[in-house]
């Protein structure tokens, strides 16, 4: 590093440094820097070891000004705050995205919008070009924010099959209606006959999903439908404790319940520990997820694990073959039942 005219503070190394210190030209290293095109592996390896010597970090600020991107994205979670802190998924998700996008040096930026302002102002924020595109990690129908994003170009991929927003738009799912049948066959298979179902919010694709599975396996199975044995949360604990003393007074004879989330199904377990029912002895209970949630819950639940890993990869993986210029791609993969205590 060159010490600094003004004092003996050392001035950052500069591309001019890492050129030098490589052997190639300061246009070698810019194509390097900007994908490797029409740069020879030996002249490729010189400057990626000179970076590793100087310590050279891109300018950003200037780099975006000459292409036009930001070189960030955005994970945008259209939900209240506090459904953040609270529900582990979120947190996994953003973790998974923001490693899958450190292998590729690229920052990600938090964004909340639970309100309409919210949502407006941080609609305007994206499409002023503030990010190069955006992880959408929750939406529900009738929420404007993915066609705005669509409709203005910006390159956009969801977590979980879009509900009510056309086609062209990217996303990466679990396959829910597949993991609820898994569930729901499961507790048929203990010689359970009274399945009652917390759903989640019936304007997201896995509210409506995972309730289409459990209905197909009970008709699958000879088992009546029974309406009031359905009811619907919205992810959180309270609603899945409000959900399960609902079940309970409509159909006392329930013997078990597939709860659309872990974190519902904590507060399921509450409800019928407060109504002396035993699990899984009297009611077995199965959940979707295989959050932190599960192992924390008492008994250990049984649920449907979700490939968060592979989602977080895979939104980001074609994120950036969207921005890079490719089409609107969709992927889904496959869940997992895991068996623990409460069935």
């Amino acid at each position: 590093m060159t010490m600094s005219q003004s004092g003996g503070r050392r001035r950052p190394p500069t591309i001019h440094d890492v050129a030098r210190e490589a052997g190639v030209s300061r246009g070698t290293v810019s194509r390097v820097l900007n994908g490797g095109h029409y740069v020879s592996p030996a002249a490729q390896e010189a400057v990626n070891a000179a970076i590793r010597r100087t310590g050279y970090v891109v300018n950003r600020h200037a780099r975006s000004l000459i292409t036009g991107r930001s070189d960030s994205i955005g994970f945008l979670l259209t939900e209240p705050q506090e459904r953040f802190f609270e529900d582990p998924n979120f947190n996994v998700l953003l973790r998974g995205c923001t490693q899958a996008l450190a292998a590729h040096d690229i920052p990600l930026l938090l964004m909340l919008a639970g309100t309409d302002d919210e949502r407006r102002r941080i609609t305007r924020y994206i499409t002023a070009g503030h990010v190069d595109g955006v992880l959408l990690v929750s939406s529900h129908s009738g929420d404007p924010v993915a066609e705005q994003l669509r409709d203005a170009g910006v390159p956009l991929v969801m977590c979980g099959k879009p509900i009510g927003v056309g086609s062209k738009i990217s996303y990466v799912a679990a396959d829910d209606r597949d993991g609820a049948r898994d569930m729901v066959r499961h507790l048929v298979s203990l010689g359970r006959r009274r399945v009652g179902m917390v759903t989640g919010p019936l304007d997201t694709p896995g509210g409506v999903e995972r309730l289409a599975g459990y209905r197909e396996v009970l008709t699958d199975s000879g088992i009546e439908l029974d309406e009031r044995l359905v009811t619907s949360g919205d992810y959180s604990r309270a609603s899945g404790e409000a959900g399960a003393e609902l079940l309970l007074e409509r159909a006392p004879d329930m013997d078990a319940v597939f709860v659309a989330s872990d974190l519902m199904a904590q507060g399921v377990l509450s409800a019928l520990q407060r109504a002396g029912r035993s699990v899984p002895g009297d009611v077995a209970v199965g959940g979707f997820d295989d959050s932190s949630a599960a192992v924390a819950a008492s008994p250990e639940l049984t649920t449907i694990r979700q490939p968060y890993d592979r989602i977080s990869s895979e939104m980001v993986r074609v994120l950036l073959a969207q921005i890079g210029g490719e089409d609107p791609a969709a992927v889904i993969l496959p869940t997992e039942l895991v068996k623990r205590r409460s069935t």
